[in-house]
């Protein structure tokens, strides 16, 4: 991965500008878009997705695949990030659809034992956890 970007535009400067507004948060094309809609300055869909899948490929972005009933979810990355410290997984409640972020040294070992035990390398990317959320569990 890290390619060098094919080439530079306005529209490009705008999606990065915003994406380091919000690092550590799982976003989707559609709350970008969304956002440049509330700020005036609405780009089309098709170009955020575009312009996005391009900065996965590029390193700049992380994108998640939860389950086919949901968008893909980016993270923007850089080396201050969370995502440069380590592995990344998720939780996501059965009941309210919430997506927990986690980076925890447990899952890390685990990770490290089905490479090192099984030959299985895993890709936190595209795992899930499935269960009930705290506030799930409350509500019974």
């Amino acid at each position: 991965m890290n390619a060098r970007p094919k080439y530079k535009t306005k529209q490009r400067d705008k999606l990065i500008a915003y994406l380091e507004t919000v690092p550590g948060r799982h976003i989707t094309a559609g709350d970008v878009c969304e956002a440049f809609r509330r700020d005036g300055a609405p780009i089309g869909q098709s170009t955020v997705y575009r312009q996005m899948e391009s900065l996965v490929g590029e390193g700049v972005l992380n994108k998640y695949i939860i389950d086919e009933k949901s968008p893909a979810c980016f993270e923007y990355v850089r080396p201050e990030s969370h995502g440069a410290a380590g592995t990344c997984f998720h939780c996501k409640c059965e009941r309210c659809g919430k997506l927990i972020h986690l980076h925890c040294e447990e899952l890390e070992e685990i990770r490290s034992h089905l490479l090192g035990e099984h030959g299985f390398r895993l890709d936190p990317r595209r795992t899930v956890l499935y269960g009930l959320c705290e506030a799930c569990q409350e509500e019974g």
